[in-house]
């Protein structure tokens, strides 16, 4: 089957030369997705040092944050309940409420204890935290204004 060249020629377009062609002429690139090859990653590359240099730079930024900046992210999964600023609406209202008093109820949700009524759907919320996520979220609840 393969004796012929204009099969090997056929092969090679499509399982070599698509992929590189597709890399190429990526519609998914945005600024912070780099996909180019050649002089454009060369010059991606020197403008940012490449994959280690845009990993050191997030990695130095998250050392730098705050425990509130820290929490903002984390609070991202919280919002469609209780409100971009903490307003409440399918949750309550955390907006005005202490570090300590967020951080204690994200601690008795993770360990499966019943706080009201919705407690069911922080359980699973609070078990994907770790010590330090609740510490930042309660950080950036407790700064949130009423």
């Amino acid at each position: 089957m393969w004796k012929d060249n204009a099969h090997i020629v056929v092969f090679f377009c499509f399982a070599i030369g698509l992929p590189l062609w597709a890399m190429e002429h990526n519609s998914f690139q945005k600024d912070g997705i780099h996909a180019c090859v050649g002089e454009c990653y060369t010059e991606w590359q020197a403008s940012t040092g490449g994959v280690v240099g845009v990993m050191k730079a997030k990695a130095q930024a998250q050392a730098e944050a705050s425990p509130e900046e820290l929490g903002k992210a984390a609070y991202t999964g919280c919002i469609a309940c209780h409100g971009a600023n903490g307003e409440g609406g399918i949750g309550p209202a955390l907006a005005g409420q202490s570090s300590a008093e967020i951080y204690d109820k994200l601690v008795q949700y993770k360990n499966g204890d019943t706080r009201g009524a919705q407690s069911a759907l922080m359980w699973s919320q609070a078990e994907a935290l770790s010590d330090d996520d609740m510490k930042h979220i309660a950080a950036f609840v407790a700064a949130l204004k009423q």
